[in-house]
């Protein structure tokens, strides 16, 4: 649901069971798990992948660019360990006016409960090795997922054990979170394509479309730009590559809106409950003063009809 800074300092941990950036504990699991909570009207999108090196921040910053392109307000999130897109971020930031501004959320131990306000859009860029509980958590909070696949056999057995986790989780099954592949550095003329359409095909995935192997990709990262920055000359035939990806994901989005809209309306308005005055504080009360006593009495209580000591005294010496 990040942030993505709007980012307070936290400290990170990763260990066999924790490795999303946000959760440590040497405890196991709780059984109820609780969701990260962002703004319910923010639609979330989370490139995800088992396998490290699949292209996952190359996918985050250029979804993240392209929202911003189009005048959304985007967040971009990262959940990694190795802080890629916030450091992209980071040369982004140093360049003119000219590059469409994106905010940075970086989701650690102080700031998982709710990204910062003012996004329209939330881009999440997650670590490799993401499952279980840490998978789980994150997912209850996502509306659209993008799982990038290279061509290759390691790849792809990664891909589908990360699909049929994600298929097993309630909001993906539900249909509230819909899940899409992309091909990795593959040119949509090559067998390469067709083969990993065919087997997305054969296990029930939604393949978006392949994206070529460009040096643009590296050249732009280092600059903190992305394709979408670059003039339309250049990027001609990557953006036709894109354009199947930007149109599903402008329908989830869409899609993740409208439901958001319509769990808002349907919700009972329940006015809030009036609390009670507190009772005014009650000061202790104040011990009786003693008044004083009126000459007579006080000359009444001496011990003026007993001698006293000094009297028995000068008495003894006079005689």
């Amino acid at each position: 649901m990040p942030v993505l800074t709007a980012r307070p300092a936290g400290r990170v941990h990763e260990g066999p069971a924790r490795r999303l950036g946000c959760l440590e504990s040497a405890q196991p699991p709780p059984r109820r798990l609780e969701p990260l909570a962002p703004p319910s009207n923010v639609p979330v999108i989370a490139v995800i992948n088992r396998k490290g090196g699949s292209g996952k921040s190359t996918v985050a910053t250029h979804v993240a660019a392209s929202l911003a392109r189009a005048g959304h307000a985007v967040m971009l999130g990262d959940v990694d360990r190795q802080q890629s897109a916030r450091q992209w971020l980071r040369r982004r930031n140093k360049l003119e006016a000219a590059a469409a501004p994106i905010l940075g959320w970086v989701v650690d131990q102080a700031s998982v409960a709710r990204p910062p306000a003012g996004a329209s859009h939330l881009v999440l860029d997650t670590p490799g090795g993401l499952t279980g509980f840490d998978l789980a958590r994150l997912v209850m909070w996502c509306d659209v997922i993008l799982i990038p696949v290279c061509d290759s056999t390691f790849d792809r057995e990664s891909a589908a054990a990360c699909h049929a986790e994600l298929g097993s989780l309630p909001r993906v099954a539900s249909g509230r979170c819909r899940v899409g592949v992309v091909g990795m550095r593959i040119d949509r003329r090559t067998k390469g394509h067709e083969s990993l359409q065919l087997w997305c095909a054969e296990r029930g995935m939604h393949f978006l479309g392949s994206l070529r192997n460009t040096q643009l990709y590296v050249q732009c990262a280092d600059r903190g730009l992305t394709l979408f920055d670059l003039p339309p000359g250049k990027t001609a035939a990557d953006m036709e590559e894109w354009a199947p990806v930007l149109q599903w994901l402008h329908e989830a989005c869409e899609q993740a809106a409208a439901a958001a809209a319509a769990t808002t309306a349907s919700a009972p308005i329940v006015p809030p409950t009036p609390r009670p005055p507190a009772p005014a504080a009650r000061r202790p009360a104040a011990p009786p003063r003693a008044e004083p006593a009126p000459a007579d009495l006080a000359f009444a209580l001496t011990d003026m009809g007993r001698p006293t000591m000094w009297t028995r005294l000068r008495r003894l010496l006079r005689a």
